[in-house]
């Protein structure tokens, strides 16, 4: 069965980094775009970034533009998010999400259980 796994949350101070992996299994990872969204508390689910099933082309949010780098292992099945300069805004729970399509399809059909990002001094 698919499953998607989500680590490396956790308490990171505004300005600072985190990398936040996706760990897939039960499809073949490299023939699905995969993507990061993210809930903050309150608030509605927001789309983050995606990357294309080959890694050839990335797409961002205009909130995490120039700060958060989408990235993907296909040898090891791995999703990555690199967030850097974090805000407090950023603080959310993230999921990563497997897209239907190769390409930018805004269809997700299988979603994980998400990490928990806390932005705070």
């Amino acid at each position: 069965q698919v499953q998607l796994v989500e680590s490396g949350g956790g308490l990171a101070q505004p300005g600072g980094s985190l990398r936040l992996s996706c760990a897939a299994s039960g499809f073949t990872f490299s023939s699905h775009a995969m993507s990061w969204a993210r809930q903050a508390p309150g608030k509605g689910l927001e789309w983050v970034s995606e990357i294309y099933s080959d890694g050839s082309d990335t797409y961002y949010a205009d909130s995490v533009k120039g700060r958060f780098t989408i990235s993907r292992d296909n040898a090891k099945n791995t999703l990555y998010l690199q967030m850097n300069s974090l805000k407090p805004e950023d603080a959310a729970l993230y999921y990563c999400a497997r897209d239907r399509s190769w390409s930018l399809g805004w269809v997700y059909d299988y979603w994980g259980r998400g990490t928990q990002v806390p932005v705070s001094s």
